[in-house]
């Protein structure tokens, strides 16, 4: 009985050890993996949150000012429009005036 104890004793140090030794290898896989993943991250070239909102605001900003000057230009087309019309007309007015006055 003695023996069995014994082998059982030897057979838990052994499963410690050999778990002991796993949790090493698990501890550096992980820091082989986030140094990997580290590295990559820093050779993809990302941009940094704080630069993406700046520009993202300036980028906001341009296409409001777009806007408002589509605005204006439309609202010239249609002055300039209205005055062509006006101007023919007056012109059409005139000729008829001079057709009747000879």
């Amino acid at each position: 009985m003695q023996t069995s104890n014994r082998i059982l004793d030897d057979l838990a140090k052994v499963a410690n050890g050999a778990a002991s030794t796993l949790s090493g290898v698990k501890s550096e896989i992980e820091t082989f993996v986030h140094q990997q993943l580290q590295r990559l991250l820093k050779d993809a070239d990302l941009v940094k949150r704080e630069e993406f909102d700046v520009i993202k605001a300036v980028a906001v900003k341009a296409r409001a000012e777009q806007e408002k000057l589509e605005a204006r230009v439309k609202s010239l087309e249609i002055k300039l429009t209205s005055t062509k019309v006006t101007a023919k007309t007056k012109d059409k007015k005139k000729a008829k005036a001079k057709k009747t006055l000879s």
